[in-house]
């Protein structure tokens, strides 16, 4: 009989778990439903949108860290090879003598200092 019992008020509890609730009540659910919806999506999108900027932050200052790293290497090896440049020169002069030695350094000397100018100019203009 206690089985019987059992048996039969837990019919009753599932039977009524599966009725049909009134329209107002289920409108009023399914508002709730949607505003709790809304605003997990918002929480998330939020969360993500910080997410995102962070790791945008964190690029974009590697990007700007690299961009400067490689113009500040290329000057340094634009001045290196000018200097170069300039020393092959001088050492060229050296067989000339007189005016023309002096001319021949003195345009090494301004063919150097141009260089480092516009080496100077191009890595100004790179700078982030």
């Amino acid at each position: 009989m206690r089985k019987f019992l059992a048996l039969a008020a837990t019919a009753v509890l599932l039977a009524a778990c599966n009725q049909a609730k009134s329209p107002d009540t289920v409108a009023k659910d399914v508002n709730k439903a949607e505003d709790k919806a809304t605003s997990e999506v918002s929480k998330s999108e939020d969360a993500a949108g910080k997410d995102v900027d962070k790791a945008a932050d964190r690029v974009g200052g590697d990007l700007v860290k690299f961009n400067n790293d490689a113009s500040k290497d290329a000057y340094n090896v634009t001045i290196a090879k000018a200097d170069g440049d300039r020393k092959v020169t001088l050492a060229k002069c050296e067989s000339q003598s007189g005016d023309a030695q002096k001319m021949c350094k003195d345009q090494a000397q301004a063919d150097y200092t141009a260089a480092k100018a516009n080496a100077k100019a191009v890595a100004e203009s790179e700078k982030q």
